[in-house]
């Protein structure tokens, strides 16, 4: 017995001085291999995406490689101060508090000698400190793939917006709507939809919102309805803008915004894990908690809709054409669109630590662990899980790539790619020029035109989220017209539309009707 404890003991204890060389090099191969391997995986994907001018996606693969990175710092952190946790000593009684199974049994042979010696348990054992590193990179695994799948199913049910799209270029949607007609409001569709003896009443209101959100959350009249008040409110009437390529751009641009794991969203992640201590009984309400904020970001959406409704039909009884909507951030919770994102990120994160660490827990401790003793703990978490994943990625995203829209200002996503780079390619050459004439005459009019050149195309390149500051509502056309006030500024660029397309008017930018540029908007 004793020979075979030793046999035991030694094998646990081998080292690289008893370990064949061969072996060694064999492992460092695979391992390199296979990191290798995934880095021209992601470097293929970021070409492809690269092809296909997804600026967004790209810098959302950059945020998820600087991701890795952290969780690799944070693995070499954890093996290098394994030994010195482990060497930590708390007491027995200590050690004994806010435990994750109901009863515990020490392990003399997990702790540290000179914490046996004391009386006394390491803080976190050598293994407990392994088994913490592979949790850390499930959830963060998971975190990506749940990112990824919501943001699928939202893509997926967003295609038949494009018939939608293509439907307002129709002779039969132009005439329907011509401003030319009258009609009252109770007359068309989307207050029919919305207004109704629930509108006015909020106790009535809010509750007929939440169940909504559950059958046909977004609509074809509500689209086409919000449409027309974005076009009102930021461009010009009757202008052909592609409204669900502009919302499939400001998607991308969220995504990366979402896959990410910010400093709020780590330290959310140390309370999950306190919370999961035997005594919190946290199956019966952490699971839920998730799918209670997802619900009232779903419910704040469709009251937004209503609420505008109310609002237009409370400014006018007769509609001109269309049923006007008027975008204004003070429909959102605190005048911020942006904080439903913020309120959706942390719901997907808090939806993935619930799947990981039940997959995690499944696979080192076996599916009927102290983490799981009842069977009801299973269901309510496997079930929260997929059902969490499936509202938010097909009835909540779409909802809130919709509404979101409806501020007060327009996003930087308006402008395609093409359009931010022939601006830049702009930029250089026209100061190019202006350096080469005569560096030294005085030119005080460059200096200020310049400046303003450079803030409005830098505004563009980060987030152009005031262009209101500069105009409350201008107009956008096919064209995008650029004058600096100076004759030797004067340039233009080949006009494109906002989806890419080249125009095919002769005409030049300076010979083209004051509508077709930005009002009071000085690139």
């Amino acid at each position: 017995m004793s020979e075979e404890s030793s046999t035991t003991t030694t094998a646990e204890e081998r080292t690289l001085e008893s370990t064949p060389m061969w072996a060694v090099a064999t492992v460092c191969f695979v391992l390199i291999f296979v990191s290798v391997f995934l880095e021209h995986l992601i470097h293929l994907l970021a070409q492809y995406l690269q092809s296909k001018r997804k600026r967004s996606l790209i810098q959302a693969l950059d945020k998820i490689k600087s991701e890795l990175m952290l969780l690799g710092f944070i693995s070499l952190l954890l093996t290098v101060t394994e030994r010195p946790i482990a060497n930590i000593c708390i007491p027995k009684s200590v050690a004994e508090t806010f435990l994750p199974c109901s009863s515990w049994e020490s392990s003399e042979e997990e702790e540290e000698t000179n914490c046996i010696e004391q009386g006394k348990v390491s803080l976190l054992s050598r293994e407990g400190v392994r088994q913490l590193q592979y949790l850390i990179f499930v959830l963060a695994f998971f975190h990506s793939l749940s990112c990824m799948l919501t943001f699928a199913l939202g893509m997926a049910k967003m295609r038949r917006w494009e018939w939608w799209e293509a439907e307002t270029r129709t002779l039969e949607y132009q005439f329907s709507n011509d401003p030319r007609r009258f009609k009252l409001v109770h007359q068309t569709s989307f207050a029919r939809r919305h207004l109704t003896c629930w509108s006015d009443h909020r106790l009535l209101r809010w509750p007929a919102c939440f169940l909504r959100q559950f059958y046909n959350s977004v609509s074809k009249v509500d689209y086409l309805t919000l449409r027309h008040g974005f076009i009102m409110a930021h461009l010009s009437e009757g202008s052909t803008f592609d409204f669900q390529k502009y919302i499939k751009r400001a998607l991308e641009k969220d995504f990366g915004v979402v896959v990410g794991i910010s400093f709020w969203i780590w330290i959310f992640l140390v309370i999950f894990i306190f919370f999961h201590a035997h005594g919190f009984h946290n199956y019966l309400w952490l699971p839920f908690f998730p799918l209670v904020m997802l619900l009232l970001v779903g419910t704040k959406l469709q009251g937004i809709i209503t609420k505008m409704c109310i609002d237009s039909n409370d400014k006018s009884n007769v509609v001109r054409g269309t049923l006007l909507v008027r975008p204004s951030d003070h429909f959102f919770w605190f005048g911020r669109p942006k904080l439903l994102l913020h309120l959706i990120h942390f719901i997907l994160f808090q939806n993935s630590f619930q799947v990981a660490f039940f997959t995690w827990t499944w696979y080192k401790f076996g599916f009927r662990s102290c983490f799981h003793e009842s069977t009801e703990d299973i269901v309510i978490r496997f079930t929260m899980g997929a059902l969490v994943q499936f509202l938010c990625g097909y009835v909540t995203l779409p909802l809130y790539a919709l509404v979101t829209q409806m501020g007060t200002s327009m996003r930087g996503a308006v402008f395609t790619e093409n359009v931010r780079k022939g601006l830049k390619r702009w930029r250089a050459t026209a100061r190019k020029n202006l350096a080469l004439r005569d560096p030294y005459a005085p030119r005080p009019w460059l200096d200020a035109s310049v400046r303003s050149l450079d803030a409005s195309v830098t505004s563009l390149d980060a987030s152009v989220t005031s262009l209101d500051a500069y105009s409350p509502s201008f107009s956008l056309d096919a064209s995008i017209s650029i004058d600096l006030g100076h004759p030797d500024l004067e340039s233009s660029i080949a006009p494109e539309t906002m989806d890419g397309e080249k125009n095919s008017d002769p005409k030049t930018v300076e010979e083209r009707p004051k509508k077709g540029s930005f009002d009071g908007f000085v690139i």
